[in-house]
């Protein structure tokens, strides 16, 4: 018995050990397992850092590249800017070759013998030059087209109607009367000059001092002929069409308001003939009217005064603002006859409506380095062409006693 109890008290070690090992062994994986968490933690930490850090550096190309939206138009131009200042400084036209041969530059060269299509940067400057100026430009229909000829129709006629009722018969409406105006275009031209060595000079700006001239000389030839053009060779001006009193107007004509003196305005009320002449306009082209006559006429015009002693020419108020005579603008076109007897000295009208101006939106410059020698000439050109379209939204004043 006593044997039997050493030699158990003797294997009681041995039974403990044996069932601590195996605490040891799972506590030692436990560690390990948690020690390879942590790093798997770190790792993805880590990845998901560096993941981020690539989108954000993708974000800011994005935004870089994104963010001139035009930017990529303007790397596109840049070709035929630089082939276009190289045609104009020294005749070299194998960049714009080039550009006409890759397909890059189809709207912007034509064959030699013909020019060169202006570059995009210096045909918007001339365009805005044009359009800003105090001319019939500024207040007509303009459209560009692709064509030799533009053609409006206009419907003149009123479109019947009438009450209708349950039993009773319905009656035809008139036929429609249907206007075909063709407006043809005509090709304006200036010829600028410059001497080589100023082209040679790289600091000449030559662009902009050729989108100046061309601007200046065809400001110039359009004002005339927008008002006096006799439609050979040149856009009909608001002032061909025959003349005919207000009372006994027609289709085809303009019709006129007289001021009532031989030569000038009526020496008493003499603002009462121009406010016939508004009121001589349709109301459905008075929302939109404005005035045209030159500086004599605008000087003359703003000394009237109301029977209240009111003048009735206001200034603008604002920068750009027009001056208003009876609440409408007024336009101050040169080219408008000054006030003499039987001159047309002032028009009014719904010019939107009333004069169409057309043009291909192309400009071309031939480079002449021979025939002026030794200057170089500029020779452009341009299609354009006008036409009164609507014959009932223009009234004139006419420097008459009747």
């Amino acid at each position: 018995m006593t044997e039997t109890k050493a030699r158990a008290g003797e294997a009681l070690p041995a039974a403990q050990n044996i069932a601590a090992y195996p605490s040891a062994e799972v506590k030692s994986a436990m560690v390990g397992f948690m020690n390879a968490f942590k790093g798997f933690q770190d790792d993805v930490k880590q990845s998901l850092q560096q993941q981020d850090e690539r989108l954000t550096m993708l974000d800011r190309k994005q935004m870089t590249y994104a963010r001139p939206a035009l930017s990529a138009h303007a790397e596109l131009d840049v070709p035929h800017k630089k082939a276009f200042g190289a045609y104009l400084r020294s005749g070299d036209d194998d960049g714009l070759r080039g550009l006409v041969l890759e397909g890059k530059a189809m709207s912007t060269a034509v064959a030699a013998d013909g020019g060169y299509l202006v570059d995009p940067q210096t045909a918007d400057s001339i365009r805005s030059m044009l359009v800003a100026t105090s001319s019939l430009r500024a207040i007509a229909n303009v459209v560009q087209i692709d064509a030799t000829s533009f053609d409006v129709l206009i419907d003149r006629s009123e479109v019947g109607s009438g009450w209708a009722t349950e039993a009773a018969a319905t009656t035809e409406t008139a036929t429609p009367t249907i206007e075909r105006i063709s407006i043809k275009l005509h090709e304006l031209s200036a010829m600028p000059k410059a001497s080589q060595r100023l082209l040679d000079d790289s600091a000449f700006d030559v662009e902009g001092w050729l989108a100046g001239k061309i601007a200046t000389r065809f400001i110039r030839a359009e004002a005339s002929a927008f008002i006096n053009g006799t439609g050979v060779d040149q856009p009909k001006g608001i002032l061909l069409p025959t003349k005919v009193a207000n009372a006994s107007w027609t289709w085809g004509n303009l019709g006129y308001i007289p001021t009532g003196a031989a030569a000038d305005f009526a020496t008493t009320n003499a603002v009462d003939c121009i406010i016939s002449l508004v009121y001589a306009l349709g109301a459905d082209y008075r929302a939109n009217a404005s005035f045209i006559m030159n500086s004599k006429t605008a000087g003359a015009v703003r000394k009237m005064k109301d029977a209240d002693g009111r003048f009735m020419w206001s200034d603008g108020l604002a920068a750009a603002e027009p001056a208003r005579l009876m609440g409408y603008p007024v336009l101050i076109c040169e080219d408008m006859p000054d006030i003499a007897a039987n001159a047309y000295a002032i028009a009014y009208g719904d010019f939107k409506a009333a004069y169409t101006i057309a043009e291909r939106p192309d400009l071309r410059i031939l480079r002449d380095p021979f025939s002026a020698k030794p200057n170089v000439l500029f020779y452009a050109s341009k299609r354009v062409g006008g036409d009164v379209t609507d014959f009932a939204a223009i009234k004139l004043l006419k420097i008459a006693v009747s």
